[in-house]
């Protein structure tokens, strides 16, 4: 009538009598349950950080997007300097230019005031120089001559 099986089976429930008397399933419970808020707290710290993730990059993405305005406003700028610095130089250019041109066309005036001046003093005295020759040839009036003279002088000088 009791075969193995039979004692294997009130074996089993001995052994499971003196498990649950122990309290191994409280333990066991336990030891889920402890495990269980583990898992909770890694889930909750795993959110936490990426929100945290997703927060950084947004902050990144925005500091990339105000690094390019910045850089836009510095190319803006440079470009505007240059383009002052060549409209001034340009400024400068024409000036320089310009007073160059005055002082060359200055030197001209005076140059040719000098020629022109040398020129009838030149006449003159070739004039002088002929009428002397001339009325020392015809043995005129010698206050004839005089006048003569100082009329040319006065009217080319």
């Amino acid at each position: 009538m009791f075969d193995q099986t039979f004692y294997a089976l009130v074996a089993l429930v001995i052994f499971f009598g003196i498990v649950f008397w122990a309290g191994a399933h409280k333990k066991a419970g336990a030891h889920l349950d402890n495990r269980a808020s583990l898992i909770e707290k890694e889930l909750a710290d795993a959110k936490q950080l990426r929100l945290d993730a997703e927060k950084l990059l947004a902050d990144y993405k925005q500091k990339a997007i105000d690094a390019e305005k910045e850089a836009a406003d510095i190319i803006s700028s440079a470009t505007s300097q240059a383009n002052e610095y060549a409209a001034d130089a340009a400024k400068k250019l024409s000036e320089t230019i310009t007073r160059r041109t005055k002082q060359a066309e200055t030197k001209i005036a005076q140059a040719q005031a000098t020629a022109v001046k040398e020129v009838r003093d030149h006449a003159t005295d070739l004039a002088i120089a002929a009428a002397g020759n001339l009325i020392a040839g015809h043995k005129g009036n010698p206050k004839l001559i005089a006048e003569s003279i100082a009329a040319v002088k006065s009217k080319t000088n």
